[in-house]
């Protein structure tokens, strides 16, 4: 049978220069339009860890900044992983194995900040009786698709019969795992988790329904959905509010300590949020995470910073930028004061918490 890789390439993937394992497109960037009509995604750049053990939920539940005691078998949850000083350091999607012994956890996180984030969560395991391990490409992992859009959800059901009804519901069986995210362009997003054998069954089919796209289509999804991710550039940048994530259900304000739990709860209980992120789309291509925003009403220093970008199939970028809410509704440039100018766009969501 064709491996996984001989799959991709079949249908003409575009590996990127330096992981030749991570699929950028199917050559071209994908635009907001064809994921709203419906797509299927490869996703290769996201890694997983595994918490395997009787105490791996309630050693991550001291960790994380979202209850993984309390998850069900049946759902997924979003969390992120903080410095003592409230730093996010990862944002992640996790949830239990079906009914294995002993009990497991998965993380998924981007592999470029996996290694690392995995060493440091090692390192406060000490005396509970918990192991992590790197299971990415393990089975049933092997492959990751992403899909949503008008159409992914009737492609999926040929593959799947029985789907999560609503976001970060979670479904096994044979055909491996699949999550329910957060909706998007008014339809569902599915990230579907299966073997290598199983997913290059199922992909020329689904391309053949719908659009296919990479690493670039999925970031692009993520994006309008609002749902931010933590990356190498963005390390340490933001508190959780700063990123919607208590918006995005990925903060519990009643669980108990984790690291920088006290700074979290004193951004949330202590005046106004002044920081949000928002969508926008520049007309610029190579737009970063990491990248520098700057309002004109105030050019000599930067208002915010560029959380998630992809290329929108367009000539430019859509991007995730946390910034001041005061500058909202000013002329904001991406990179410089003389840079080119951020076109804002709705949220999915409210960006006040008591507005939901």
């Amino acid at each position: 049978m064709r491996n996984w890789t001989d799959t991709l390439s079949s249908l003409g993937a575009r590996f990127h220069i330096d992981e030749a394992s991570q699929v950028e497109d199917f050559g071209r960037p994908l635009g907001a339009g064809e994921l709203a009509d419906g797509f299927v995604a490869t996703v290769t750049d996201l890694g997983i860890i595994a918490a395997e053990g009787p105490d791996a939920a309630s050693f991550l539940h001291n960790q994380l900044t979202n209850d993984v005691e309390h998850l069900g078998r049946n759902e997924a949850r979003l969390a992120g992983y903080c410095t003592p000083k409230g730093r996010l350091q990862a944002t992640l999607l996790y949830w239990r194995s079906p009914g294995a012994e002993p009990d497991t956890v998965y993380l998924q996180l981007p592999r470029a900040i996996q290694p690392p984030l995995q060493k440091r969560l090692s390192m406060f395991v000490l005396r509970a009786k918990a192991k992590l391990r790197d299971a990415t490409g393990e089975a049933p992992f092997a492959a990751v698709l992403g899909l949503g859009g008008a159409k992914a959800e009737s492609a999926l059901r040929r593959h799947v019969a029985e789907l999560p009804a609503a976001p970060y519901g979670k479904v096994d069986g044979p055909f491996g795992t699949v999550i329910r995210l957060a909706d998007v362009f008014g339809a569902p997003r599915y990230l579907w988790l299966t073997t290598a054998e199983s997913a290059s069954s199922a992909l020329p089919g689904l391309a053949g329904e719908l659009a296919l796209g990479g690493n670039q289509a999925w970031q692009l999804a993520a994006i309008h959905a609002g749902v931010p991710q933590v990356t190498l550039a963005t390390q340490e940048q933001f508190v959780p509010q700063m990123v919607n994530l208590e918006l995005l259900g990925g903060v519990n304000f009643k669980k108990g300590c984790y690291p920088g739990q006290e700074i979290v709860a004193r951004s949330q209980y202590l005046g106004k949020l002044k920081r949000r992120t928002a969508l926008a789309t520049v007309a610029n291509p190579a737009a970063r995470a990491g990248d520098e925003v700057f309002s004109m009403a105030d050019p000599g220093q930067p208002c915010g910073m560029v959380v998630n970008a992809a290329a929108n199939g367009l000539g430019g970028a859509d991007l995730l930028v946390e910034m001041k809410l005061d500058a909202l509704g000013e002329d904001v440039r991406h990179g410089a004061a003389g840079g080119p100018a951020l076109a804002f766009q709705h949220m999915p969501y409210h960006l006040d918490a008591l507005e939901l």
